[in-house]
């Protein structure tokens, strides 16, 4: 009997959505430093977040999506060789990410001439867990790394 509960308690805990750490409601604070460059804009073209500016990519849907890759978006070199080499964005790899953007692209190619277009640099890991919190809720079922 006692066997029955703990599969059943496995099943249900692998079952459960995972979360992400950060603290959505400081993320959203956290979005408006991003907004001067990115929004949220669902499928139908309803800005979610910020002011519909479009000097970076569409933030709507980014976790799971592949680095680099939504369409329409002219990115920069390195990040489209990211996504090209299997690159997938999660929290881990967003947090690290947007805390310095070029370093993250020369570490993943391991190239040092890897550039990023997006120069902006917030430095602290939680505030960039807070922000990767805020922007889960709008892809539909985002990577969370432990």
């Amino acid at each position: 009997m006692k066997s029955k509960f703990a599969i059943l308690a496995v099943l249900a805990t692998a079952a459960a959505p995972a979360f992400a750490a950060g603290d959505a409601a400081k993320g959203e604070a956290a979005f408006k430093q991003c907004q001067t460059c990115h929004a949220v804009v669902d499928d139908a073209g309803t800005t979610l977040a910020g002011k519909g500016s479009k000097t970076g990519p569409n933030l709507y849907g980014v976790f799971g999506r592949a680095a680099g890759s939504l369409e329409g978006f002219k990115y920069g070199e390195s990040i489209v060789a990211v996504g090209a080499a299997g690159y997938v964005w999660d929290e881990a790899g967003f947090v690290e990410y947007v805390q310095d953007p070029a370093a993250f692209l020369k570490a993943k190619l391991d190239d040092k001439g890897a550039k990023s277009k997006m120069s902006f640099k917030l430095k602290n890991a939680d505030t960039a867990a807070d922000l990767y919190a805020f922007l889960a809720q709008f892809s539909a079922a985002p990577a969370v790394t432990e």
